[in-house]
């Protein structure tokens, strides 16, 4: 009896085989997004339905096609560089000089935040029996990518780190717009119909300026990392976005110019940013179920405290509930900031106090790193320990 002659298989070049992943991520993403807003989870659909194609894409890909790729740091590059340049364009008539009396605050809120997750990285590193460096960077609100390869750099374990801040990366992209379609249900079909029709203008002069603002963002970017600016993906294009029509209007004799990006770089912004975290689900190791549930701790724990800080934050503003929640979230700053201006939420205030946030994580990382090796070798320190160990172990039996 003939046995039938195998299929052959489906050969990509390696080098296509990023834009294919991105092109069909997209693709999936778009229908996900569109279906979750059908569902009523208002503009925030298009990151989550990001977040479920990166991840569906990259297990897909490994268990039936045995591909080994890695999230794609440059569609997060590029998210990074949309949610800088509308969230520029959105808040480009601001009082910024009103928001500086907020200052004080916003490095409060920041220290009280970091502070925090120094205690929970310390109770995580007892549970996990890890070392304090890694507690520290599965629980500094952070991008995830960072913190792993700082992690793999120091000798520490990046799977963990990775782990944990996904699972609060997740929870937190997730959890926040639950909360704002109940403080503020949001009509789907209307959000449809202002995409629909405002997606892009294909006026001559219109895509000349598009050209001109993505091409100074794309250079600022570059600019910005040989300058060692912190987030310069997101610190440049947002400066762009400030910047560019107050830049052509004070030009004598020239005409006036009004521009903003048009709704399909909001919705592909927030498509790339969800891709990227949705890939690092699918990639993720395979970890035993008990480090799972132990890295549940500090996610939670992690998502508590920027609750609680965020009561302070209400306690001492007439802030709303949602923008105190938006500033003190410990999730992605890019998400945050992109929730806040889908959800016409004072997108100013949250992205003043991220930035500050950015700015101190970037100024202080160093220091957190050089203070969990002192830590790690102070004798005293290495006394407590091993009497900690003892008694846990003498109560074990």
């Amino acid at each position: 009896m003939s046995q039938a002659a195998p299929r052959p298989a489906i050969r990509i070049t390696p080098s296509l085989m990023p834009f294919l992943m991105i092109f069909l991520e997209l693709l999936l993403a778009a229908v996900i997004g569109f279906c979750l807003l059908l569902l009523g989870s208002d503009g925030t659909s298009w990151i989550l339905g990001g977040i479920a194609a990166g991840a569906i894409a990259f297990v897909v890909g490994r268990f039936y096609f045995n591909l080994e790729s890695k999230p794609n740091r440059t569609a997060r590059k590029i998210g990074q560089l949309l949610v800088g340049l509308t969230v520029g364009f959105s808040v480009q008539h601001s009082n910024w000089l009103g928001l500086s009396a907020d200052l004080p605050l916003f490095i409060l809120l920041t220290g009280c935040l970091l502070l925090g997750g120094a205690t929970v990285a310390f109770i995580y590193a007892r549970v996990e029996r890890t070392d304090l460096l890694t507690g520290l960077l599965a629980t500094t609100p952070g991008n995830i990518g960072v913190m792993a390869s700082i992690a793999a750099d120091y000798g520490s374990n990046p799977a963990l780190v990775s782990l944990v801040q996904l699972m609060r990366f997740t929870a937190v992209t997730f959890a926040i717009p639950f909360l704002s379609n109940i403080s503020h249900p949001n009509d789907a079909w209307a959000t449809l119909y202002g995409l629909a029709h405002h997606a892009i203008d294909t006026d001559a002069w219109y895509l000349f300026w598009l050209g001109s603002v993505l091409t100074l963002a794309g250079i600022s970017v570059k600019l910005g990392a040989n300058l060692r600016i912190p987030v310069p993906g997101l610190m440049c294009p947002l400066a762009i976005g400030i910047g560019f029509n107050a830049l052509f209007n004070a030009v004598p004799f020239f005409p006036v110019v009004d521009f903003n990006p048009p709704t399909l770089l909001n919705v592909l912004g927030q498509i790339l940013l969800g891709i990227t975290i949705g890939e690092y689900w699918g990639m993720n190791p395979h970890l035993g179920k008990w480090t799972i549930a132990r890295a549940t701790i500090p996610a939670t724990l992690t998502l508590l405290v920027g609750l609680s800080i965020a009561g302070i934050a209400k306690w001492l503003t007439a802030w709303d509930w949602l923008t105190c929640i938006l500033v003190t979230a410990p999730g992605g700053s890019p998400e945050m900031i992109w929730i806040a201006l889908t959800l016409n939420q004072n997108v100013e205030v949250v992205t003043a106090g991220h930035l500050v946030r950015l700015i101190a994580i970037n100024a202080l990382l160093p220091v957190m790193i050089s203070a969990a090796g002192y830590v790690q070798r102070s004798p005293h320190l290495q006394s407590v320990r091993s009497w900690l160990t003892a008694s846990r172990k003498l109560s074990e039996t």
